[in-house]
């Protein structure tokens, strides 16, 4: 009992003591755990913002974190040195990182302004190198020709700088960083003071040195910003306690730019790819339309690729979808079933190769994520329908058409000798060699011809006699015995 109670004795200040000890922690780590006390070596990818925020970085941010996610990796570090950049972007490199299911930090590897100031936030914790930077994140706006900036008219400054505060405020407050610090950067008319310590004084905006935002204030003290300074990333990973882990860098490309352009001229890609086979289905053979087509098509599944947006499984869809509707046209006309299957896999590897997709979410998108690959297709349907009218009244009184439908006949009928087998086989009788539903294929004595119906569904055998040309098909109609 002496015993029992000695321990109770003592047991309970050594738990107390313990609970002042986390306390500490939790005020340090905004209510987690030191990594480097907790941590145990796993799988690090490394992220480098070395730009300006623009659009091509937000794709190689989006490859990278899903990268990561597909990884199953514990840590993701942004290494970052930037200016700024565009407030849009910047607003959905913060959702991508937000899906990261991992720890997040960022490692200030010289300057992080404006936007970059804003993303540093969205990780759980910023370390800085010596003699860095972070701050500076007032809204400006660039002149039309990006080369400078304009002033701001007051009210328009206002309603931006309330804007980005709230953007910036909600996601400092989810990463337990001082709020009043990172307004500081963003309102030149608020300032900063801690305590009794006046760190930014009204019409200043809020930039700290990596000593300044590591420095601690307050009772119990904590640090302003940064949690602690590293000579290098390598440095930072071992404070991480991830000195041995797998580390992988997302190394940029060089097609983030090319895709950051393709994806701009999507719905143009798409057009291009819709008329391309619509002439193409049109003329004999395959020739230039095809090809064209082909082209622009491969060129827009290459821009979601770049994008991050889709791998490249929707390319293998797409072309099975072509295969089936070949196969519907060329050997088994009439059977629809192909045809329409084929289509409806083109269809849903057009839209899905433009949502954004991440690891572990539902295959099946929502309504956000249909936004942007549906207005792309919109757009695409409504300018092909418009350039198909176009095409279909002017292009066959042009010598291009001509030279297509000459060509297209694997550049062995020229278009007097079409009209001449044509002309032949006017009014033959023969018999459907499949059903007509209403297209197919029917034998005239030794030759073996893809005929269409008026509309009459006509079963496998029925005798039939050409009466007209439509496109590549001959128009029958059924023959009666008499």
């Amino acid at each position: 009992m002496v015993a029992d109670q000695s321990g109770l004795r003592y047991g309970q200040p050594m738990r107390f003591w313990a609970a002042i000890v986390m306390t500490s922690v939790t005020l340090g780590w905004g209510g987690e755990e030191p990594a480097a006390m907790s941590a145990t070596p796993g799988k690090v990818f490394v992220l480098p913002i070395r730009e300006e925020i623009m659009p091509p970085l937000l794709y190689l941010v989006r490859r990278g974190v899903k990268a990561a996610m597909e990884a199953e990796a514990e840590w993701l570090v942004l290494d970052m040195n930037t200016p700024g950049g565009r407030l849009d972007t910047c607003r959905d490199i913060i959702a991508i990182l937000g899906r990261f299911p991992g720890r997040t930090v960022t490692y200030v590897n010289r300057d992080a302004f404006s936007a970059g100031a804003f993303i540093a936030v969205a990780t759980q914790r910023i370390y800085m190198a010596p003699e860095s930077v972070i701050g500076a994140a007032a809204p400006v706006l660039l002149s039309p020709g990006g080369e400078g900036v304009m002033q701001i008219p007051d009210t328009y400054e206002k309603k931006m700088v309330s804007a980005v505060r709230a953007m910036v405020r909600a996601t400092a407050e989810k990463n337990g960083y001082n709020v009043e610090v990172v307004e500081a950067m963003i309102d030149k008319d608020k300032g900063l003071k801690v305590g009794d310590v006046v760190i930014a004084k009204p019409g200043e905006i809020l930039t700290l040195t990596n000593t300044e935002a590591e420095r601690e204030y307050g009772h119990p003290p904590k640090r302003l910003l940064s949690s602690g300074t590293a000579a290098s990333l390598e440095a930072l990973l071992e404070t991480l306690g991830q000195a041995n882990a797998e580390r992988h860098t997302i190394a940029p490309t060089g097609m983030e730019q090319v895709g950051f352009w393709l994806n701009k001229i999507a719905p143009l890609l798409l057009i291009i790819g819709i008329v391309g086979f619509y002439i193409e289905f049109k003329t004999p053979g395959f020739g230039a339309a095809g090809i064209i087509g082909l082209v622009a098509l491969a060129l827009y599944f290459l821009g979601s690729h770049a994008a991050g947006l889709s791998g490249m499984e929707w390319v293998l869809v797409f072309i099975i979808g072509v295969v089936l509707v070949a196969l519907e046209i060329f050997v088994f006309p009439g059977t629809m079933a192909l045809g329409i299957g084929g289509a409806s896999l083109m269809l849903i590897a057009v839209i899905m190769a433009a949502v954004d997709m991440y690891p572990g979410m539902p295959n099946i998108p929502s309504l956000p994520q249909l936004r942007l690959p549906m207005r792309n297709l919109s757009l695409a349907v409504v300018g092909s329908a418009l350039a198909i009218a176009v095409l279909s009244r002017v292009l066959p009184r042009t010598p291009i058409y001509r030279t297509l439908v000459s060509e297209g006949a694997s550049g062995m009928q020229t278009e007097f000798q079409q009209q001449a087998e044509r002309s032949s086989l006017l009014g033959q009788v023969g018999v459907t060699i499949s059903n007509l539903r209403p297209g197919g294929k029917a034998q005239f004595g030794e030759q073996i011809v893809d005929v269409i119906s008026q509309g009459d569904l006509l079963a496998k055998g029925t005798r039939v006699r050409i009466i007209d040309f439509s496109a590549r098909e001959a128009v029958v109609e059924p023959v009666t015995d008499a």
